[in-house]
């Protein structure tokens, strides 16, 4: 496995959690933080844009796992790649969106 694989399974796993709030939140109908709000990541985006914003780091994560490299998800080591970048982002969006919700 090349370098660059490792990195894109990281990050694939880094887009998939990203994913998460953004597209469940905006299917619930609720605003939420974005990239897009005013201040961004502080502000709260409409629920649409959640949902848009949300299926884009999906296509992006798909992008990054089943298009570079051959990943398998019976790779224990592909999927450990995928995991940590999975639960880095979510450390990461806990610390954040904390600051809001009292987490």
């Amino acid at each position: 496995m090349r370098w660059y694989q490792h990195l894109s399974y990281f990050l694939g796993g880094a887009f998939l959690m990203n994913m998460v709030p953004h597209l469940v939140s905006g299917v619930m109908g609720h605003p939420f933080q974005s990239p897009f709000a005013t201040p961004p990541g502080e502000g709260l985006s409409s629920a649409m844009v959640n949902v848009l914003w949300g299926f884009l780091n999906l296509i992006v994560a798909y992008l990054l796992l089943a298009r570079v490299g051959t990943f398998n998800i019976r790779s224990a080591r592909h999927t450990v790649h995928v995991g940590f970048g999975a639960l880095l982002m979510a450390l990461l969006l806990a610390h954040s969106f904390g600051k809001f919700y009292g987490g």
